[in-house]
């Protein structure tokens, strides 16, 4: 069911949840041009039960205040990861939509799970509000063919076996903050998103719109990732199954909680722990040092897709927060045109580019995925209200 049935009075909030691996974040914003975030908190997530979840719903009841800010409230919008190959947009929560949701969780089973039973619980104690439901692979959803389509046996395709991609409300919320910053022209360009956290992903954008990303048909595939492998051999796979009789769900927990950065370093998926290890523990310098290298590949190939490259940006909590790892990536990249300052990375900045004169504006732009969320709800809404 589309969204523009719901009803936004002049005053009103929008509540956006978003149920991730380790925390639910949430945040309230009122209209504006962007949105205006009032608040905004977390919860840390417990190992995934019922009973977890309705206590994640009574710490946020009791978080907003009681009935007066409830009142306020005309819509909640929850972050979804996967809708399968039947959603991409928006869409409010209905019990056909629940439905369809869990029947796509084969696509998503370590976030799609945790994600429904959040909804559920809220709506459970919320059941009058609205509540909206903004999917992560919205972004990718027009794909060229030649990058959605997997080289595996063409029937599969109808089953919705290809690439979806994903982090889209966090490449959505760059791009539009991208034109804010440095104008429509390079907003247009070709332009590498690099979403860089405990999960990690580049989408390359040509004219405003998404022609390829590393993600797959999960988030599992890709770059390497904080516990997961992103790209493998498949023979690897088939090996280990071979020779150590690993199940399908043994096989899921190896390539998406004991890979990436744990996996190889041994100890910690943490890459500020691993940065401040890397001088006396060769195991977190190996760490650092393949995960560098499989960015910087993914940056190669997706300056490949796009036939150039115009403009990078940093993002994530690895890609805002860490200069040692952006200046790991960016080095060996000069053959593109990268050059970034080692002040400006040092510090922080938003514009890391080395100088005027470089071919390729590298920036740093903060993601706030809740606040895309929020603007989708208010956007679309809007158009309800006014054809």
């Amino acid at each position: 069911m589309p969204i523009d049935s719901v009803n936004m009075a002049t005053g009103s909030l929008v509540l956006t949840v978003n149920g991730g691996s380790s925390s639910v974040k949430f945040a309230l914003f009122e209209a504006g041009t962007p949105p205006v975030r009032i608040r905004s908190g977390a919860i840390e997530r417990r190992p995934l039960s019922e009973a977890s979840h309705d206590e994640e719903v009574q710490g946020l009841l009791e978080w907003l205040g009681g009935p007066n800010e409830l009142g306020r409230i005309s819509a909640i919008g929850h972050r979804v990861v996967h809708g399968g190959p039947k959603h991409v947009d928006p869409q409010l929560v209905t019990p056909a939509l629940m439905a369809d949701l869990k029947a796509a969780i084969p696509f998503a089973p370590n976030h799609l799970p945790s994600e429904i039973r959040l909804i559920e619980a809220l709506a459970a104690r919320l059941p009058n509000m609205p509540h909206v439901v903004c999917f992560d692979t919205a972004f990718h959803q027009n794909l060229p063919r030649v990058a959605s389509q997997l080289p595996i046996p063409r029937r599969y395709e109808s089953a919705g076996v290809r690439r979806y991609g994903f982090h889209g409300l966090s490449f959505a919320y760059l791009l539009e903050e991208l034109e804010r910053q440095a104008g429509p022209e390079e907003a247009s360009s070709k332009i590498i998103l690099a979403h860089l956290g405990a999960g990690s992903s580049l989408a390359a954008v040509k004219g405003g719109r998404c022609i390829d990303t590393t993600m797959g048909l999960t988030p599992t595939g890709g770059l390497m990732m904080a516990t997961r492998t992103g790209d493998l051999d498949p023979g690897v796979l088939l090996h280990l199954m071979r020779t150590e009789g690993l199940t399908a769900d043994r096989l899921d927990a190896l390539v998406n909680r004991e890979s990436g950065l744990l996996g190889v370093s041994e100890t910690t998926a943490d890459m500020r722990d691993l940065v401040s290890r890397s001088g006396t523990d060769p195991r977190a310098e190996e760490a650092i040092n393949l995960y560098c290298h499989s960015v910087r590949k993914g940056i190669g190939a997706m300056a490949a897709a796009l036939g150039g490259l115009d403009t990078i940006v940093f993002s994530g909590g690895i890609g805002e927060h860490s200069p040692e790892i952006r200046s790991r990536i960016c080095d060996g990249l000069a053959f593109l045109g990268i050059d970034i300052g080692i002040a400006a990375n040092e510090q922080n900045e938003s514009l890391l580019t080395a100088h005027s004169h470089c071919p390729v504006m590298v920036r740093v732009i903060p993601t706030d995925e809740e606040s895309m969320i929020a603007r989708t709800i208010f956007r679309i809404t809007a158009k309800g209200q006014h054809p």
